[in-house]
């Protein structure tokens, strides 16, 4: 079984009196997700977290934390791989949502900023749901 690890970040910022998470719809899916990725050759699991936050987000988010690991089993072309997503919590720093390079745009249908109390609900899958709950979790009991 081939084995896959990648990262992926969980960004929040107060918008309109409430927290907010940056979300993705990936291209060719109907669902919302965070952004995340492959770690890259030589690259620190939070610094593809970064990383795929802004070349999927246009937002910079400035690091909390790590958040936790997601594992699953996927089938990619008949063949079984193991997957592990390390999430990492970001605090909004700059950037516009949705101002995606032109060369990355095709990865990305659309991007929003989530009710944080609502993402557990509208995010797709489950594992990024709880790294979303425990990101609620974080900033219901510290002062970001």
């Amino acid at each position: 079984m081939r084995r896959e690890f990648s990262a992926g970040g969980v960004v929040v910022r107060r918008l309109r009196g409430g927290w907010r998470l940056a979300a993705i719809r990936p291209g060719g899916k109907e669902v919302w997700a965070l952004p995340k990725g492959l770690i890259g050759r030589g690259e620190r699991p939070e610094e593809t977290a970064a990383r795929e936050v802004t070349e999927e987000t246009g937002v910079e988010g400035r690091l909390v934390g790590k958040l936790g690991d997601v594992r699953y089993v996927y089938t990619w072309e008949g063949e079984r791989v193991f997957k592990i997503v390390s999430f990492y919590l970001f605090r909004y720093r700059r950037g516009r949502l949705g101002d995606i390079p032109p060369e990355l745009a095709h990865e990305v249908d659309a991007t929003r900023w989530l009710p944080l109390e609502e993402a557990p609900r509208l995010l797709a899958y489950r594992g990024e749901r709880e790294m979303a709950e425990k990101a609620r979790e974080i900033l219901a009991h510290q002062a970001l």
